[in-house]
């Protein structure tokens, strides 16, 4: 996986989009959610990652292709699978094995000289808890779907009079004006398996000797998807044990509590 030519945007005076991420990330496979328990005694849901090893094959610069980034390998494949530019590029790196996925990380010309080619990267290295955090993955397929289930469309009445138009999309236009189909018309197709960045995630634990890293909430995919954990885009902070609220107490006697309401007063003996 070689990095692309230099293009028009490119150049010394290339500026990245404000949505891309210049901060330093780690390639890993999804385990699946568990939870955690904080010394109040709450649970928070998070998610397992298995992050690393990752290997730096190859760096960009912005005199050879326009911007500065780094290429990461995970997980090691057969050697019969390598072509022969990758095979140039792993030798080239001094990496033994071949890498099975390759995938750039955006990052400032001043962090790119802390890295070296060839070096390996664990999650440790990068990661601590409470860092803010996205979570690049592609979403569970759900196949050609209708738009009831797609676009969450509510459907025709089932009523007398409506005949096998329960779930049909409706009207898509006017064979007159304008006599076509407006692009980005919600139809029915193919849903899941895109692209999708979980955003402003909070590492909750990093367990370095099994190079797993727990992250607060739900993260794109399913179960053994490869995912790509960089620092987030904005720059915020949260926190992850949940804030104690305490209750205001009512000021409205009326509405106390017969525990804490005084006693009414003994009623006068009838002489």
């Amino acid at each position: 996986m070689a990095f692309a030519r230099v293009d028009k945007t490119g150049g010394p005076d290339y500026k990245p989009p404000l949505a891309m991420s210049l901060k330093m990330g780690l390639l890993g496979r999804k385990i699946g959610m568990t939870q955690v328990f904080h010394e109040d005694g709450s649970a928070l849901g998070v998610t397992a990652v298995t992050v690393g090893p990752c290997f730096l094959n190859d760096t960009a610069t912005t005199e050879k292709h326009g911007y500065t980034a780094l290429q990461l390998g995970f997980e090691e494949k057969a050697l019969r699978l390598v072509t022969r530019p990758d095979g140039g590029l792993f030798k080239k790196a001094n990496i033994e094995k071949p890498l099975r996925h390759l995938r750039e990380v955006r990052l400032e010309a001043a962090e790119l000289d802390k890295y070296e080619v060839g070096k390996v990267l664990r999650a440790s290295e990068i990661f601590k808890e409470g860092d803010v955090v996205d979570v690049v993955g592609t979403t569970k397929g759900k196949g050609y779907q209708g738009v009831m289930k797609r676009h969450k469309m509510k459907g025709d009445s089932a009523t007398h009079g409506t005949h096998e138009f329960f779930r049909h999309g409706g009207s898509i236009g006017c064979r007159l004006t304008p006599g076509r189909v407006h692009k980005g018309k919600r139809m029915s197709g193919l849903m899941g398996n895109v692209k999708n960045t979980a955003s402003d995630l909070v590492i909750v634990k990093v367990l370095d000797d099994k190079d797993v890293v727990l992250v607060k909430g739900a993260i794109p995919g399913a179960a053994n998807g490869v995912v790509l954990i960089k620092g987030s885009v904005k720059d915020v902070r949260k926190y992850v044990v949940p804030r104690l609220i305490k209750e205001v107490e009512s000021k409205n006697p009326m509405k106390a509590s017969k525990k804490g309401a005084p006693s009414a007063a003994p009623s006068k003996a009838k002489k």
